[in-house]
């Protein structure tokens, strides 16, 4: 019988652990796996389209105020409904709504690759079918040249491709809404206490990584030509447009993938158990009813923008989510301008480079918080010196540069919208062959690729025989500074980051329990209104004050063609270092906030002793010993 026994007993221990294991062990953690890989998805068209924004930009003719209106106009659609989505909470079927965001976010990015499909294949500049490249050269008896193309060619035509991208980013922007909130809330209702810092700490990991994806992704796809046909530009031409629709076609498909396991999960999983913990006490208090706003909705509004703790440490988040939105979107053209290089090496060293050193940073910061065991002051003080290190480390970039490279050209019987530059033997720069005064070329009989341009009337320094011109531009003399720029964005990166894990400490520790959730709510509010979509827009009008040049085609403005490289870098980097220096008076203000309320606890607490010993082996209270936004580490006795 014992024998008996003994070989019954087992199998029913490994059927019991069976039957744990098919509770959340299994589907959660598939969710967990399922729900990071529709995050990266998402993330990854956010990234992309930032580190594309330059190429459509160039395609469409657009300037960089506008372009910086279409990188953040995502925000507004995520705006307008998150305050909804928090209301519902676990009231709805999550991962449904989970997946059916997911698909609307897969159609929107389907959305913003149709203007490539719907209108005529690039044109670039001086590429007349009807005369072939010698269109771009100088004609010596010709009148003031009007281009016969216009009443045919796509300028006009592209104007209906900007709403196109708008509407795509706010249905982007929509989808979005429901992914990361209500996938936190699901996972960590049904995980347990132990286990669900672990599971979220995976997510965010991945909201971290996704925009490097999204860099490193464009970073392939605009090496190959907008239209997939054999031209005779180089990447490194100023002309070049990558094809930038490609990787929305991808990110549109991962995202529809990865929505479909999503759909089959159910409304509720079997509580993850725990150690001393039963299954009803992990149990999500789920409702079918839809929440009332609750009658102390402005106390708790009220009460939290009171608190002026918290209010510094967001205004600080804001300023260096400003300086983030912007440089995310324009740096890659930043780096393309200023050292002359292609925008695929651009984003791959911001992708490559920049953000996995502010993956590091954020790491980093949160386990030295955990090692040191710093209180809220501590964090504080944290985050004010990494803000200090970090204006040290932005200072030297606004001196690492060169000025504008020499160019001329104008000359009257050229195209006005005539653009491609030409690097004459004497180191000048000319807008396109005509306005150097070449009446000639050589090209190869291979390619047909234009290799020298000749005769070159406005070139100095030789006769006008003996002048000439070679395609593209002069370059810039900075671009081996590349190297040394990259080191101190990479620094700086990694020294901002440390700042990011002890402020959100502070945000959660600076409010009532009660008040947590909202607070978090509030502060990715103002991220929204005050920084990720007012950023992108304010950067890419101060880039726009800088340009010397405009582009035109049939007499409409494009994008711009040169730029005042000197006032570009002051300008764009100096706006960078405004944006640190916001941040730094923020946290020294809630620094000198933060002592200023210990010393009157201080106070009070040694005036209460005075006037009412403690009588032995008696101690404070809790009510006297902590107070509405307190931290607990300062007031324990």
């Amino acid at each position: 019988a014992n024998q008996s026994r003994g070989l019954e007993n087992p199998p029913m221990r490994r059927k019991e652990r069976n039957l744990n294991l098919s509770g959340f062990e299994n589907g959660g953690h598939f969710f967990v796996l399922c729900h990071s890989a529709l995050q990266l998805a998402q993330l990854l068209v956010s990234g992309y389209m930032k580190s594309s924004i330059s190429t459509i930009e160039r395609r469409y003719g657009l300037s960089s105020q506008r372009a910086g209106l279409l990188a953040a106009f995502n925000e507004v659609g995520n705006t307008l409904l998150i305050v909804f989505v928090s209301f519902w909470g676990s009231r709805v079927h999550r991962p449904r709504f989970i997946a059916g965001g997911a698909s609307l976010a897969a159609a929107a990015a389907l959305l913003m690759a149709t203007p490539h499909f719907l209108y005529k294949p690039y044109e670039y500049t001086d590429r007349d079918t009807s005369q072939g490249n010698r269109s771009s050269l100088c004609r010596v008896n010709g009148s003031v040249a009007f281009d016969p193309g216009c009443s045919v060619r796509e300028g006009s035509g592209h104007q209906g491709a900007y709403p196109l991208l708008l509407l795509g980013q706010l249905l982007l922007g929509i989808g979005a809404v429901p992914i990361q909130p209500f996938g936190i809330s699901y996972i960590d209702d049904y995980a347990s206490k132990r286990n669900s810092p672990l599971y979220l700490g995976i997510l965010l990991a991945v909201t971290s990584i996704g925009p490097a994806f999204g860099f490193m992704t464009s970073a392939f796809t605009l090496r190959i030509f907008v239209d997939f046909n054999t031209v005779t530009l180089e990447p490194g031409d100023l002309r070049w447009v990558g094809a930038w629709w490609l990787g929305f076609l991808l990110a549109s498909c991962l995202l529809f993938l990865t929505a479909l396991p999503i759909l089959f999960f159910p409304r509720e999983l079997p509580p993850e158990v725990s150690p001393g913990l039963s299954t009803k006490q992990r149990r999500c208090p789920c409702s079918d009813e839809f929440p009332v706003v609750f009658p102390g909705f402005p106390r708790t509004a009220l009460r939290t923008l009171r608190s002026p703790v918290y209010m510094c440490v967001v205004l600080a988040q804001v300023n260096l989510a400003a300086l983030l939105s912007g440089l995310a979107t324009f740096m890659p053209k930043f780096m393309e301008r200023q050292f002359s290089q292609t925008t695929a090496f651009s984003n791959m060293m911001i992708g490559g480079v920049a953000l996995p050193f502010s993956i590091v940073g954020i790491v980093l910061g949160g386990v030295l918080m955990r090692r040191c065991g710093l209180s809220v002051f501590g964090a504080g003080r944290m985050c004010f010196m990494s803000l200090s290190l970090c204006v040290l480390t932005a200072v030297p970039l606004l001196l690492i540069g060169c000025s504008t490279q020499n160019v001329h050209g104008v000359y009257p019987r050229c195209l006005e919208d005539s653009f491609n530059p030409v690097c004459g033997s004497d180191g000048v720069e000319f807008r396109s062959p005509c306005h150097a005064g070449c009446t000639s070329q050589e090209s190869d009989p291979k390619s047909g690729r234009p290799t020298n341009y000749t005769n070159c009337g406005c070139v100095s320094g030789s006769s006008h025989s003996r002048s000439w011109a070679v395609p593209g531009t002069c370059g810039s003399p900075c671009s081996n500074l590349i190297l040394v720029f990259m080191v101190f964005v990479a620094l700086t990166c990694f020294i901002a980051s440390f700042c990011h894990t002890p402020s959100y400490i502070i945000i959660l520790r600076s409010v009532p329990v009660e008040d947590k959730s909202f607070a978090v709510g509030l502060q990715y509010m103002f991220f929204r209104v005050l920084a990720f979509f007012p950023g992108p827009v304010l950067y890419g009008r101060v880039i726009d004050t800088t340009c010397l040049l405009w582009g035109r085609k049939c007499n409409q403005l494009t994008s711009c063609l040169y730029y005042d490289m000197d006032l570009f870098r002051r300008r764009f980097l100096g706006l960078q270092l405004l944006f640190f220096c916001g941040g730094w008076f923020c946290f020294l203000a809630m620094i000198l906030i933060q002592r200023r309320n210990k010393k009157r606890e201080t106070k009070s607490r040694y005036e209460l002793t005075q006037t009412r010993p403690v009588e032995p082996g008696l101690e404070l209270g809790p009510g006297l010993e902590l107070g509405p936004g307190l931290d607990q580490d300062r007031t324990k006795t």
